[in-house]
């Protein structure tokens, strides 16, 4: 005879039917919840994945810069470490003037004359080779460049040669006498020794379209240079003594660097430039050759090391980088709300 068994209230198998009828009568099936409320759901949690997603990749990128950008800075330390260790032996040492010189360029005295600094400081340079490819620029800047080259000469006993390539022309010649000799190619452009300062005048177009000029200006000629209104005479007068000043300066320059070497007539100080084997004809330059020719053969040294200054790629990458992070602050505070 099989005795009664007792229900367990806590033991789901043992649950009454009518409990268990009710239970699934307060809950309602699946297909009772609202299908916005699915989809709501959907779209949120995809929402979130893809922001996480988002993210991730933004902190990789940065974090994959942030190593591109170390790795370019310790390339250019290790590559200027190599540079301060093999300098040691015995070297020529190069100093390239190219492109427009003025202030602020590639071919400023503040480039070139920390570059020749470098190179004559250097117990293993024999002598200092300028590689020049320049069609001129500032007189300011070229008068510095001269300067500084004869100093050093002075203080540390090495010669400086000149290696022309393509042109060596007006301040680029400047500087080029300077040194103990002039070296060319046959076809190269050498001299153009003489001073402009251009400009435009629109008075007269000015005149024909009816268009008034209203400069005002404390002091008769401080719009001296103004291409909107006419020149006088006088002012003629000015510009031009300071053009001869300038002049004569170049002059003093060549004549001190060149010497009894210079085989002076009417034209060579009338601006006119001429070949590489003109050049020599006229004492403007030496001899024939090229950088290697003049390491290797005149100064005795065929290994060449470049000192000029130069932005090592992280250098400039920073530069740009900067600039790009300074444009974004000023286009952010430009369309900031402003307290009124």
């Amino acid at each position: 005879m099989t005795e009664p068994v007792l229900n367990d209230p806590a033991d789901p198998s043992q649950a009454r039917p009518g409990a268990q009828a009710a239970d699934s009568a307060s809950t309602p099936p699946a297909s009772a919840v609202p299908w916005e409320r699915n989809v709501l759901e959907q779209w949120m949690q995809g929402h979130l994945a893809e922001q996480r997603a988002a993210r991730r990749w933004k902190y990789g990128i940065r974090l994959a810069w942030l190593l591109f950008l170390a790795a370019l800075v310790w390339l250019g330390m290790d590559r200027n470490g190599m540079h301060s260790t093999d300098v040691s032996r015995p070297h020529t040492a190069m100093v390239e003037v190219k492109g427009e010189i003025a202030s602020g360029g590639e071919a400023s005295a503040e480039v070139i004359v920390s570059s020749l600094r470098n190179a004559f400081e250097d117990e293993g340079a024999q002598a200092v080779v300028l590689l020049i490819n320049s069609p001129g620029g500032s007189p300011v800047q070229a008068g510095i460049i001269n300067d500084e080259i004869r100093r050093l000469k002075d203080i540390h006993k090495k010669p400086v040669y000149v290696v022309v390539e393509e042109t060596c022309a007006s301040a680029a010649y400047y500087i080029a006498v300077a040194a103990d000799q002039i070296y060319v190619d046959k076809a190269s452009v050498v001299g153009s020794i003489g001073v402009l300062m251009d400009g435009f005048g629109f008075t007269g177009l000015m005149d024909k379209l009816g268009v008034e000029r209203r400069l005002m200006t404390a002091g008769q000629n401080k719009g001296f240079l103004d291409p909107f209104s006419p020149q006088t005479e006088k002012q003629k007068e000015f510009a031009q003594a300071m053009l001869n000043q300038i002049h004569q300066q170049f002059i003093g320059a060549v004549k001190a660097g060149r010497g009894e070497r210079l085989k002076e007539t009417a034209e060579t100080f009338s601006g006119l430039f001429w070949t590489g084997d003109q050049a020599i004809k006229l004492g403007l330059a030496d001899h024939l050759g090229n950088l290697d020719f003049v390491a290797r053969e005149v100064v005795k040294a065929p290994d060449i090391i470049d000192y000029t200054r130069r932005d090592n790629v992280a250098e400039r990458l920073v530069k740009r980088f900067g600039a790009s992070v300074g444009e974004s602050m000023a286009l952010a505070l430009r369309h900031a709300p402003a307290l009124r």
